[in-house]
């Protein structure tokens, strides 16, 4: 078994698929520092199952993933796929080649595959580990192992050995199996405190399962006592109201009397309510027309102090203008300075030209004269040096030279002055430019925010003036809703039925459903009509069953004063003849409940309703047998005809009037709750539009003080230049007076200089020719005075041209921005100004209509008043009506409260004998005809035994003649304390488990399976302890045999490595080798110590390496994987290590990370690893010819 192919894409930095393809025998993967190499050592490891961020050299696992580069994006997953050659079938696993794969997603999943179907970690974990490559993975030796397996612990060292040896599976798998023995060990405690908690049950079930079977005779006993007792009260009671009856004769005198008088109140009730109605309407347009006027009045309130405050602020922003700042005196003078400017340039050309000639003649006189000044002054000084000395030369010398340092930093000064005058009046003609730039936008945005404020305004007014009207149209609403409680309440006050049928609805609400008239819907219209042929009718009431108006008859025929009419419902079904386009059947515009549909086929029966007097005659003609009424309310039929009002047509009317005022009522409620809806919906918004309004006036002032403010810093701006190009002249003056003192200073410092170098010669004296030097030097200082003059006054020129083309251009600038200033300033202010006089208007215009409204609002106030005194008599006429008719109708309901008294007795009898028959049935289960018939005080009682006494079934009463007596008559006191006695009995049981039979059956049953289930679970522990003792022993014997192994081994390469020296494996514990650590001694040659940390770093690693392949030879694996391994190596050494290499090829794969030349000899396969710009590794192979060396 080898490693055959490993593929890698998006691990670390293979952002690119990249492929090794593995021989057997050595493989060396080579390349500079930083290439890539150890990722391959890497992609290796978390192929195999490696889950420690940290051993893959990262702080986190997602860190394998490609992280991107300057010229490639990230990668969203990094995959490796491993193929293993399994020909020999090293791997338990059915296939010649075994691919393994892992992917890992930058949100976090992982998926594992084994030949291409998806797998668990754990998968790949167990299948690796069955040939020697456990989680440890000793195989791989990377960057830092070598250290790592020094630094390791004892025990550490056993479980490379151990999974070299293949039996750190089993121990993995003991340390499962003792989990589940410790999870199993839990399992049985809860088990057996479950048992034992059954077991504790079932004393206590067993007494509670005894006392049932005793309290069974003793409820026996109380039911008995309950059912014969309860018998005798429903006797008694039954007696009792056959025998109760009540006169009411009494009272009736008091209550024709009352109910006289309660009629004439409630009249006069009605026409005071027919003037408040009268009244009530003119009172809520005076109110409406009052709340109209003052909201108007409010209304031109808010706009007068709105135009007064709009007017303030108009008139507040005058435009005031700087003449000294005149756009066209600004022109004028700019174009007067244009002229004096082309008359200068002509001028500066000019002396232009002076200048060249006296510079010219200047220096041919300064020539001459110099020379001969120059020639005598040496032959003068070189005397009068001579005569003086040296050391004064000399003293004048320094003193000269210093004038000339003085001069040039003098220069400097002024000159680093005018450079920094240059970028201030840079900045500060920026800062002018900017500012001019400013104002003419903020002068663009004027318009816009005018035209802004103006629209909030608009919207502002408009909703106002919606609120308003919706306000108004509030206030109108509850002046009409008060007005229509106030009519519905005396409709359904005159609608109310008499006292006596009121009366019969109140007693007996299950037998009545009401009046006729009130039960019926009549189709708009037709209600006169309905009322005639009604008539009387509509007051009867409507009895569900006829035998309920009979027995209601029967109560009522004692009472001389009774008056009740009845129909009922449970009449059978009437049909009407369709007489089709001629007239309407009755029945068809009236309905009701279902209930009384019968009641009105019956009632409208051959009943039709026609259009006039004609038709009716007509169709009467046609149809004899038809009942037929006008709209108007006229009725023919075979018998009879009428015309004129009724009882039913009054009620039938009032109903209409109840459910149009009902209607009317909920309409204007409904349209109430709308627009308070409505008004709460726009108050925000009105609100919103004000601060609005507000914020736009603000804006615009805002902008005005902006305008005024940018106007003035331009101004400011403006003479900060001027003053500033002056500066400036000044310093350029003082820059060229010092650079002409620096060239005096020079020649002065030349001619000392010269002096003394001609001092120091011992020339002989010259006659001197004063007369020419005079003449030569009157020339040379002519010369010298006409060119400075031509210099001055070119100069002179030159700044006057500069200072007026400034000044020119300057002029113009604040000219055309004084005039764009202006011009918005005027149209502002003329806006201003048609703004502020439309203002005043409105605001006059406001005041006088405030004036009119005023006047109005009181004559309206007055009226109000005097209508609202008049409501208020009229109220408490109304008042004062209804406390009589309360008064009247409490006597009344009083006196019907004594004539009924009996009747109530009689229904409480009723009702306490229900509740009898429903104990009987609930309690007992008996129906009452049974409990009297069976348990009643006629019957005899059985005798009953005691349940405590165990003779009782032997023992039997007998009579005087012998025979055997089993009852006995009833006796209440007697069943009374036999009640109390069972009850007695029952209490002392105490609480009774009526289910404690079958819980004791139960959890005896349930104890029994515990008990096995319990066994069972012993069982099982101790078959998996013996197969934990037999793996112990498996593992110790396997670990024993790959220890000594490895020690021999280890003995061996040691002494290979280290000649001479002396190298072994110790045991810690020998006495317990399954948990037993291994310690690892070594001394080099010609050296005593033998503890590891003292050795220097080259032997350690060669220690750790001659531990690593004594493991690989006593227990060898298909492949290894190190890492540079040999890098602290020296030559010798690393030659006997490649030797060792050379001995592992022999049985096993060998994949080398190295720098070495000497190990990349021996490889059979190189790989180059090389890593670009890009970032990104690239691969390069090459296979070594190893027959050729």
């Amino acid at each position: 078994m080898h490693l055959k192919t490993l593929t890698v894409r998006g691990f670390k930095s293979f952002a690119s698929a990249t492929t090794f393809e593995f021989e057997p025998g050595v493989t060396a993967v080579v390349g500079p520092n930083g290439s890539g190499k150890s990722n391959v050592v890497d992609a290796l490891s978390w192929v195999m199952g490696e889950q420690g961020a940290k051993t893959l050299r990262g702080g986190k696992m997602e860190d394998v993933i490609f992280a991107g580069t300057s010229g490639r994006p990230p990668l969203g997953r990094a995959h490796v796929s491993l193929t293993i050659d399994n020909t020999d079938g090293q791997l338990p696993i059915d296939y010649a080649e075994v691919t393994i794969s892992r992917t890992l997603f930058r949100a976090g999943g992982s998926e594992y595959a084994i030949n291409g179907s998806s797998c668990r970690l754990l998968d790949i974990q167990e299948l690796l580990s069955d040939s020697g490559l456990g989680r440890e993975m000793h195989v791989i030796v990377g960057q830092g192992q070598l250290d790592r397996i020094l630094h390791a612990t004892a025990e550490d060292r056993r479980g490379f050995i151990e999974e070299a040896a293949g039996v750190l599976k089993h121990r993995r798998r003991k340390e499962k199996t003792l989990r589940k023995l410790q999870a199993m060990q839990g399992n049985m405690d809860r088990l057996e405190d479950l048992n034992s908690e059954v077991r504790r049950q079932l004393a206590p079930l067993g007494r509670q399962a005894k006392i049932a079977r005793r309290a069974q005779t003793v409820q026996l006993d109380v039911r008995d006592a309950r059912a014969r007792l309860l018998a005798d009260d429903l006797v008694s009671l039954n007696n009792k109201l056959a025998q109760d009856i009540s006169d009411e004769s009494k009272i009736q005198a008091q209550q024709q009397d009352v109910t006289s008088r309660l009629e004439r109140v409630r009249r006069q009730i009605a026409e005071l309510s027919e003037r408040s109605e009268i009244l009530t309407p003119r009172l809520a347009l005076m109110q409406e027309t009052w709340v109209a006027l003052t909201t108007q009045a409010e209304r031109f309130r808010s706009l007068t102090a709105l135009a007064r405050e709009r007017g303030k602020l108009l008139e507040s922003n005058q435009t005031h203008f700087d003449s000294s700042r005149d756009p066209e005196r600004l022109e004028a003078q700019a174009e007067r300075l244009s002229e004096e400017l082309e008359e200068l340039v002509e001028a500066v050309e000019d002396r232009h030209e002076i200048l060249a000639e006296a510079i010219e003649a200047k220096e041919q006189a300064e020539e001459q004269s110099r020379a001969e000044q120059q020639r005598m002054a040496a032959m003068l000084r070189a005397a009068a040096d001579r005569r003086e000395g040296m050391s004064r030369l000399a003293s004048q010398v320094a003193s000269a030279r210093s004038r000339v340092d003085v001069t040039r930093a003098e220069i400097s000064r002024l000159r680093d002055n005018v450079q920094s005058f240059d970028a201030d009046l840079a900045a500060d003609a920026r800062s002018h430019e900017s500012v001019s730039t400013e104002l003419d936008e903020q002068l663009a945005g004027e318009h816009q925010l005018n035209d802004l404020f103006e629209k909030a305004e608009a919207s502002f007014t408009r909703l106002a003036e919606d609120q308003n009207r919706d306000s108004r149209r509030r206030q109108e609403l509850s002046v009409r809703i008060s007005g229509l409680r106030a009519r519905l309440d005396a409709l359904k006050l005159n609608s109310k039925p008499d006292d006596r049928s009121a009366q019969l609805l109140e007693r007996s609400p299950d037998v009545l459903a009401g009046r006729l008239g009130e039960l019926l819907k009549v189709t708009e219209g037709y209600e006169q009509a309905v009322a005639a042929i009604l008539r009387d009718c509509a007051e009867h009431l409507v009895a569900g069953r006829s035998a309920d108006a009979i027995a209601l008859v029967r109560q009522l025929a004692d009472d001389q004063s009774a008056n009740a009419s009845f129909v009922h419902a449970d009449v059978p079904m009437a049909s009407t003849p369709d007489l089709g386009e001629l007239a309407i059947a009755a029945r068809d515009i009236v309905s009701s409940a279902d209930e009384f549909s019968n009641l009105l086929d019956n009632i409208f029966a051959h009943h039709y309703v026609v259009t006039d007097l004609d038709a009716a005659q007509q169709i009467f003609e046609a149809h004899p047998e038809a009942k037929l009424t006008t709209f108007e309310g006229v009725t023919f039929s075979r018998l009879c005809s009428s015309i004129g009002d009724s009882a039913g047509a009054s009620l039938i009317a009032q109903q209409a009037l109840v459910e149009q005022t009902s209607a009317e009522l909920s309409q204007a409620q409904e349209e109430l709750a709308q627009l308070e809806i409505e008004l709460a919906r726009r108050a925000p918004v009105l609100s919103d539009a004000q601060h609005a309004r507000d914020e736009a006036s603000g804006q615009l002032a805002e902008s005005d003080a902006a305008i005024e403010e940018l106007s003035n810093y331009l101004a400011r701006l403006g003479h900060k230049l001027r003053s500033a190009q002056s500066e400036k002249k000044s310093l350029q003056s003082r820059l060229d007076a010092a650079i002409e003192k620096l060239e005096i200073e020079q020649e002065s410092y030349e001619e000392i200089s010269q002096r003394m170098d001609m001092a120091s010669t011992d020339s002989e004296d010259e006659p001197v020719d004063e007369a020419t030097r005079a003449a030569l030097a009157d020339a040379a200082a002519a010369a010298r005075q006409q060119e400075l003059e031509a210099r001055l006054a070119l100069r002179s020129s030159e700044e006057r041209v500069t200072a007026l083309r400034s000044r020119v251009e300057g002029l113009r600038r604040t000219a055309a921005a004084e005039r764009t200033h202006r011009e918005v300033a005027l149209n502002r202010a003329a806006e201003r100004k048609a703004q502020a006089a439309k203002a005043q208007r409105v605001e006059q215009a406001s005041e006088r209509v405030l004036r009119f409204i005023e006047l109005s609002l009181t004559m309206a106030g007055q009226q109000r008043d005097e209508l609202s005194d008049k409501k208020s008599e009229l109220e408490e006429l109304l008042a004062s009506n209804r406390t009589e008719a309360e008064q009247l109708a409490a006597e009344l309901s009083r006196l019907a409260d004594a004539v009924h008294r009996d009747e109530i007795l009689r229904a409480e009898l009723r009702i306490k004998i229900e509740n009898l028959e429903t104990k009987s049935l609930e309690e007992l289960g008996y129906t009452p005809d049974h409990l009297i018939a069976n348990f009643g005080p006629d019957q005899l009682i059985p005798e009953t035994s005691d349940p405590d006494d165990k003779w009782a079934e032997l023992r039997v009463n007998v009579d005087e003649d012998g025979n055997a007596v089993g009852t006995k008559p009833f006796d209440r006191a007697e069943q009374e304390k036999r009640l109390k006695k069972a009850e007695r009995d029952l209490a002392a049981l105490g609480k009774v488990n009526p289910l404690a039979l079958e819980e004791f059956a139960a959890l005896e049953e349930r104890h029994k399976f515990l008990a096995g289930q319990l066994e069972d679970l012993k069982k099982s522990r101790g078959d998996l302890q013996q197969i934990i003792k037999d793996v112990d022993s498996h593992v110790e014997r396997v670990f024993t045999e790959a220890y000594n192994d490895t020690a021999v081994q280890f003995k061996r390469i040691f002494d290979r490595l280290f000649p001479g020296g002396e190298g072994q494996l110790v045991l810690t514990d020998p006495e317990n080798m399954l948990t037993t650590g291994i310690e690892v001694e070594a001394r080099p040659a010609g050296k005593k110590i033998k503890r590891l940390s003292l050795l220097s770093g080259g032997e350690r690693s060669l220690t750790a390496v001659a531990l690593l392949v004594a493991i690989f030879k006593a227990r060898p694996s298909p492949f290894y994987v190190m890492d540079e391994v040999e890098a602290a190596l020296d030559d010798v050494n690393l030659g006997r290590l490649i030797t060792i290499f050379e001995e592992l090829r022999e049985s096993s794969q060998l994949i080398v990370i190295t720098h070495q030349k000497k190990t990349m000899e021996v490889a059979d396969a190189l790989y180059g690893v090389t890593m670009r710009g890009d970032g990104v590794s690239t691969v390069i192979s090459q296979k070594m010819d190893r027959s050729a060396s």
